[in-house]
């Protein structure tokens, strides 16, 4: 092998390297809020209740600081207000407090099921209003970055009945499931062991996520990706 030839080789590794370095980091960053804001709690409330023998009161105070850091810093850091972070933030702040002067691990517990059932009611008003606030997150995945489907979406959006109630049932789904998430939480933090609910409420939380891809997916993502396909396909035929 001449020496150009391993100088080619050899770059093309560094180049691939480099690539594939570059791919790493970017998908570290989007598994680092579900390890802060899931991972990271549960497992400090069992390792300070059972490891360090704090009361459960202590435990779930203790264990909510690292996602109370973590939105302030991302607030911080952005240099912007951010709607939902703050929501989570002041759903926390005000839990806390309760639970203290309460003292009642429960509602620290049912606290959290705040979070989900602001959002929840937050995307049903929208769907009412007819601006359903879960299109900002699926638009993008549809589209893909992709210059006739995204004319094909604004026709469709403009020109559509079909297309439109398919773009509110996305979200309904998605409030509706996260407002059933927030009655499961607040019966279950009141009627099983708090020791359980600790982990449970984290497994009910993903569990709905599931379920809500799963569901919004069927009944909305996949006629909607269709309907861009065809759009675009028709558009596309030359005029005879």
């Amino acid at each position: 092998m001449s020496i150009t030839a391993i100088e080619t080789s050899t770059g093309a590794t560094t180049v691939e390297a480099s690539a594939a370095t570059s791919a790493d980091l970017a998908a570290r960053p989007s598994f680092l809020p579900l390890i802060l804001d899931v991972a990271v709690p549960v497992g400090s409330y069992y390792l300070l209740k059972s490891g360090f023998g704090m009361s459960t009161m202590a435990a779930l105070g203790w264990s909510s600081v690292v996602p109370a850091v973590r939105t302030v810093w991302s607030a911080v850091k952005e240099r912007r207000a951010n709607a939902l972070a703050g929501l989570i933030l002041f759903v926390n702040v005000v839990g806390l407090a309760l639970s203290l002067v309460a003292g009642d691990p429960r509602l620290m517990l049912a606290k959290d099921s705040g979070v989900s059932s602001a959002i929840g009611i937050g995307i049903l008003v929208s769907v009412k209003l007819g601006r359903p606030m879960m299109t900002a997150g699926m638009k993008p995945f549809l589209i893909k970055g992709d210059a006739d489907k995204n004319a094909a979406w604004d026709r469709l959006a403009a020109g559509s009945p079909r297309f439109r109630k398919a773009e509110r049932t996305f979200s309904l789904v998605w409030g509706v499931v996260l407002l059933g998430e927030c009655v499961a939480r607040v019966l279950g933090a009141y009627t099983l062991p708090v020791d359980t609910m600790v982990w449970l409420g984290t497994v009910v939380m993903i569990s709905s996520i599931a379920v809500a891809i799963l569901v919004a997916g069927r009944l909305a993502v996949g006629p909607m990706e269709k309907m861009l396909e065809n759009e675009v396909a028709r558009t596309s035929q030359p005029k005879s």
